[in-house]
């Protein structure tokens, strides 16, 4: 209603311009007119804008009721909602509360086990402990009765001996050594080695002076009384050496050195580390100057040595075992040739049975082809005289 007013009111302008250049009499009729028009359709105007108003009122008024009804189910559903959610939350909480505390409890048992593993582990431990310290304590009761054993010479002599018997025996067979060897001018050795030309029989000899030694290291001596030892100590393995160059070198019967075994590696690194000229003395002396570790060097070597000239004996049967088996080698060669050859000649009989086969078989193609595309006239069947039948 309101936009058939305005297109009312458009339509008396345009009428009003138009009759504007008429005469003034009849403008003024037409604008009296039109001013009655005019305030008619603003009264009309002013009428359907106030029920569009109150129209719009009433609306307002339902869709705020509404709105105020939605607002209000909204907050108690909002209520209810936050109700159970607290008490899901609250579930929730609690259900996680007993889990942590579950699991700390869990850790708390794993820690106190843990614990009492490694309390239980501690004292198996010092058990240990107090165990080996019962052994060391034993070996130092050992130890001590090992040096009272060596302070004295025979007693060291006869460990020295022992220790010399028990290297040589390890390493080397019981025919190429003899203990307690008696040479030919009477002097018996502790150990003879009897090692292949040129070197011959080597003595050994495993007694050793360490009553100087033992002076030069007491922690208690001075200065005076070590060096004292020291030099009598060089004496005394000289005199030592002197000895064994004159008991168990015999020419035409032993090689021409021997070997003096010292049974402590400490004595034979405190000579080749402070008493170089004793070795070289030895050396010029031809004693070998050896500890229990290059004792067991030479050994070594003796035995190469001794598996080498076996070897060189049994050169022959092994040149003799090669000649036989070139020998065999040679007819398993022949054979295997003729095997070749048949097994050649029987992959060509093969191929050719194979080449008959394949020639056959097109063969029967051809005549099947052939009765196929051709069949032979009915006159030309020659028929075979029937059978006759045996007279009853």
């Amino acid at each position: 209603m309101l936009e058939a007013a305005l297109a009312a009111a458009l339509l008396a302008a345009v009428v009003a311009l138009v009759l504007a250049w008429s005469g003034s009499r009849a403008r003024r009729e037409l604008e009296k007119s039109l001013e009655d028009k005019h305030r008619q359709m603003l009264a009309d105007l002013h009428g359907g804008l106030a029920q569009q108003a109150d129209r719009l009122g009433a609306r307002l008024a339902e869709e705020l009721d509404r709105t105020r009804s939605a607002l209000h189910r909204l907050e108690l559903s909002l209520g209810a909602s936050l109700g159970e959610t607290a008490d899901k939350l609250n579930a929730r909480i609690e259900a996680r509360l007993d889990q942590i505390s579950g699991k700390v409890s869990e850790r708390l048992d794993e820690g106190f086990r843990r614990t009492n593993e490694t309390f239980v582990s501690v004292m198996q431990r010092l058990a240990t402990i107090d165990e080996a310290q019962k052994k060391i304590e034993t070996l130092t009761g050992s130890v001590v009765s090992l040096q009272e054993l060596l302070g004295d010479k025979r007693a060291r002599g006869a460990f020295g001996e022992v220790q010399l018997e028990a290297l040589v025996r390890n390493v080397l067979p019981p025919q190429v050594f003899e203990m307690q060897a008696t040479l030919a001018n009477g002097m018996r050795a502790d150990c003879v080695l009897k090692l292949p030309p040129p070197t011959g029989l080597v003595a050994v000899d495993s007694k050793f002076p360490l009553e100087n030694y033992h002076r030069m290291l007491d922690p208690e001596a001075d200065e005076a009384a070590r060096a004292l030892a020291q030099k009598q100590f060089r004496a005394d393995v000289r005199k030592h050496v002197d000895d064994i160059a004159r008991k168990y070198i015999v020419p035409g019967e032993t090689a021409e050195g021997a070997v003096m075994f010292v049974p402590a590696e400490a004595v034979f690194a405190e000579i080749h580390a402070y008493h170089a000229e004793v070795v070289e003395y030895a050396i010029a002396k031809r004693v070998w100057i050896v500890s229990p570790t290059t004792l067991m060097a030479v050994l070594n070597t003796a035995r190469a040595v001794l598996k080498d000239v076996e070897t060189r004996k049994q050169v022959h049967v092994i040149r003799e075992a090669l000649a036989r088996l070139g020998q065999d080698f040679r007819r398993f060669e022949e054979r295997m040739k003729k095997l070749a050859d048949h097994i050649r000649q029987a992959h060509q009989d093969a191929e050719d049975v194979q080449t008959s086969s394949r020639k056959i078989a097109q063969r029967f193609q051809q005549i099947e082809a052939a009765e196929l595309e051709h069949p032979a006239p009915a006159a030309n069947v020659v028929r075979l005289p029937e059978e006759r039948k045996p007279t009853s």
